[in-house]
């Protein structure tokens, strides 16, 4: 479910706007980052790195994310913005009140597409735990209960076995293999395609919900 209720990584300098976005599952908390979570957002990229960046597009030559806390607010004011017009919603993750990852909806195309792609990640401390299911669940019934949007794809690099297991823990549907899908690193790669349209999303909700809601 979602809504204003304090709980968990809900904090005080959160607006309501923010508070609205905000999605709550059984053991997470999904809500916009802000940037007084940088610090904690700085602490999991550091210490994660290596095992991040290896599925992310490269950073921009010369510029480094993680000693850059104004870029971290930028990047903050710019998912509140896609979230305005209604593009993209960014959600940080929090597990007993502590940033834990993110978990976005982005390219929301409306008209007859009305559909949006979904990409995540965790600290690796907390990986194989559930939480990514519980927070893919949460947001999934975020894009076809309130944003109303048809079908959701998850991309995901063949031997990312990590991301590979959350999709397969929530039975998501293949879709195949698109080569050269994404530029990841510095090389063009293929990704496994996953989707999910409401009304599957309808007809599986109540059993998702009970293993992961």
């Amino acid at each position: 479910m979602w809504g204003r209720r304090s709980h968990g990584g809900v904090g005080a300098d959160v607006s309501a706007s923010d508070a609205a976005m905000t999605l709550i599952g059984r053991r997470v908390v999904l809500r916009p980052i802000a940037p007084s979570d940088y610090p904690q957002w700085y602490e999991v990229r550091a210490r994660c790195a290596e095992w991040l960046l290896k599925w992310e597009p490269l950073a921009p030559e010369g510029t480094n994310p993680l000693l850059d806390g104004a870029a971290f607010t930028a990047r903050c004011g710019a998912r509140a913005r896609e979230s305005q017009m209604g593009t993209g919603y960014g959600f940080g993750i929090f597990v007993d009140g502590a940033f834990a990852g993110e978990i976005n909806v982005s390219s929301v195309h409306r008209g007859p597409f009305q559909s949006a792609y979904v990409g995540y990640w965790i600290d690796q401390r907390l990986a194989g735990m559930g939480y990514m299911p519980e927070s893919v669940v949460q947001v999934l019934r975020f894009a076809f209960e309130t944003l109303g949007l048809h079908r959701i794809e998850i991309a995901i690099i063949p031997r990312n076995a990590a991301s590979r297991r959350v999709v397969d823990k929530l039975g998501l549907r293949a879709e195949g293999v698109a080569l050269r899908y994404l530029e990841i690193n510095g090389v063009w790669e293929d990704h496994l395609r996953h989707g999910i349209t409401s009304e599957e999303w309808f007809a599986r909700r109540d059993e998702l919900t009970a293993l992961w809601g």
